[in-house]
Order: structure tokens, then sequence, then C-alpha cells
């Protein structure tokens, strides 16, 4: 899956997991902003993807792990796994 796809895919769940509308991320996006990253039709800057995580109450990197579990076609665990050992070894060095 490409990588805006997998994140429009992402974001639409989490906002319907937190049964959140369109409009109630009005005071960080407009409506129409909003439908067009779930379409896939833009891509957010981080400083957005932390703005709508903040409105749905969740981590930024829990809107990315779902959007990369979904491109990249893993699970979460496999993810996690990997992100551990490469901060590890950063704190080897």
């Amino acid at each position: 899956m490409e990588l805006h796809m997998a994140f429009a895919k992402a974001l639409r769940h989490q906002r319907r997991e937190k049964k959140l509308s369109q409009e109630a991320f009005s005071s960080v996006s407009s409506r129409t902003y909003l439908s067009e990253l779930e379409r896939g039709l833009k891509n957010p800057t981080l400083e957005k993807i932390q703005e709508l995580a903040t409105t749905m109450g969740i981590h930024p990197l829990t809107l990315l792990t779902e959007c990369y579990s979904l491109k990249d076609n893993l699970d979460i665990e496999e993810i996690f796994e990997r992100i551990t050992q490469e901060l590890a070894s950063m704190q080897n060095r």
C-alpha cells in the first residue's frame, strides 16, 4: 500500500474508533482538509500529525505505527521489535 493511502486509512480508522466527526477537528483543520487527508489526496506535516493525534487523544506515534503497519503489511509487534532494536543500537554508540 502506498504511504499516503496507509496514512489516510489509519487516520480514518483512529478517528472513527474515537467516535469523532470530521467537524470535531475544526480547531486544527477544516473539514475539507481532513476529508482530503482521509482520502489520501493531501500529505500532512509533522505539526499537523501532532495536532490531529492530540485531538484524538492519542500519541502521534500511534497514528504513524498504524500507518506503517498498513503500508508494510506488518504486525505492530514486528514494528515495535524493529524500533526497539534500532533505538538500542543508538544507545550503544
